[in-house]
């Protein structure tokens, strides 16, 4: 068993790969918000999703977290009037992705701020180890 300070570094580093999947995952839909389908009638871009799981660091002996899936959403597309759109179908209607970019933007929001937790729980353990270290010096 190792030490709770490098425990809880594990930890927070784990949070921290995790929030930056979020990130990503975030980013990715609000880059294909506006993503139509390549033809007429088709399925534009679906909305991705991601999940965790706790876990348990066997190295550290205590929980971490950890990918369950990346999936999609299974919201409706929305559907706008645009005939001179190639991705149009007969009735001159598109389908676009089930992104909603406030949502997104909201979710981006809070794993910046969850990731920017995890590092501060990063730099408390390192201070921590450093006191440590100079109290065994005196």
């Amino acid at each position: 068993m190792i030490d709770p300070l490098t425990a809880s570094t594990r930890l927070a580093s784990a949070g921290m790969e995790a929030q930056s999947l979020r990130l990503r995952i975030a980013a990715e839909n609000v880059a294909n918000a506006q993503s139509v389908g390549d033809g007429p009638g088709a399925d534009p871009y679906t909305r991705k999703t991601v999940s965790f799981r706790a876990a348990m660091d066997r190295a550290a002996g205590g929980p971490t977290v950890a990918l369950r899936n990346i999936g999609t959403d299974d919201a409706p597309f929305r559907i706008e009037r645009d005939p001179g759109n190639p991705a149009a179908d007969a009735d001159g209607n598109v389908k676009l992705p089930n992104v909603n970019v406030l949502i997104e933007m909201a979710d981006i929001r809070e794993a910046n701020r969850s990731y920017e937790a995890n590092v501060q729980v990063i730099k408390q353990a390192r201070a921590m180890v450093a006191s440590v270290i100079d109290l065994l010096k005196s």
